[in-house]
């Protein structure tokens, strides 16, 4: 029993706390605030996912102990946009922490993930487009989907897409990472049934912008049942692939 456990039930036992208030103290934190960051621990029981660490532009310090947060609580850690240099850092605190380096992701699995169900496809147009879709499939991974790698079958060449349909046609969401001109996901949606998160990547030259003609192509899709995230999101495209294959598993 913690130190904690046991002042609490002094308190009721002398009259000093009412049980209402010992039960409310006893639960499981929502948060816990560090000062820098205020740690939200309810969001997996209100989303079926923990709350993500986004490194950039934080300390290895604070991500450090942001872990340390969630790991007290029991919950797995996802990392996004870490660099070799923050998993050094995490490592020397949490030995457990794993790194992707196609991904720019760190995971510490604190308790076991359940055994991975449906499907999940992430399909990228080039090869330059891997890590933005590495990050949207280990995503969907670490939420528990089955994900199925697609890698360098954009438009250049469509006897390499047409090579993969079955599937495609048997994932329960698709997502589909491209640059340049973005045409892929109106492609895939053109051929298949299924729901197709889109990610435009800011690979490209020049009049590419950085990703934004291909977001605009995206976007301006005549295909339906194609939604769109924003440039390089391949982590919320992971989400919303997974939530979606969560769907087929409800009773």
């Amino acid at each position: 029993m913690s130190s904690d456990t046991e002042a609490i039930l002094k308190k009721v036992a002398a009259g000093k706390m009412s049980a209402k208030a010992a039960l409310r103290a006893l639960g499981p934190k929502h948060e816990d605030n560090l000062g820098f960051a205020r740690v939200d621990l309810g969001r997996h029981r209100r989303k079926g996912i923990p709350e993500v660490i986004y490194s950039a532009g934080k300390t290895p310090d604070q991500v450090v102990r942001i872990i340390g947060s969630f790991k007290k609580a029991r919950q797995n850690v996802l990392c996004t946009r870490a660099t070799r240099e923050m998993y050094d850092a995490v490592r020397r605190k949490h030995r457990e922490a794993v790194y992707h380096p196609a991904a720019r992701m760190i995971t510490v699995d604190v308790v076991r993930r359940p055994k991975p169900v449906g499907r999940v496809s992430v399909v990228c147009a080039g090869t330059s487009d891997i890590p933005v879709a590495e990050e949207a499939a280990l995503t969907a991974e670490w939420m528990g989907a089955r994900v199925e790698r697609i890698n360098d079958v954009g438009v250049a060449g469509l006897h390499r897409l047409v090579n993969h349909l079955d599937t495609l046609r048997a994932s329960r969401a698709i997502v589909v990472v491209a640059g340049m001109e973005g045409a892929l996901p109106s492609v895939v949606g053109g051929l298949i049934d299924r729901p197709i998160v889109a990610v435009p990547t800011s690979v490209g030259y020049g009049t590419s912008m950085q990703g934004v003609a291909a977001l605009l192509a995206m976007l301006n899709t005549c295909v339906p049942g194609i939604s769109v995230v924003n440039i390089d999101n391949g982590f919320g495209a992971g989400v919303m692939a997974a939530l979606i294959n969560r769907v087929g598993e409800t009773p």
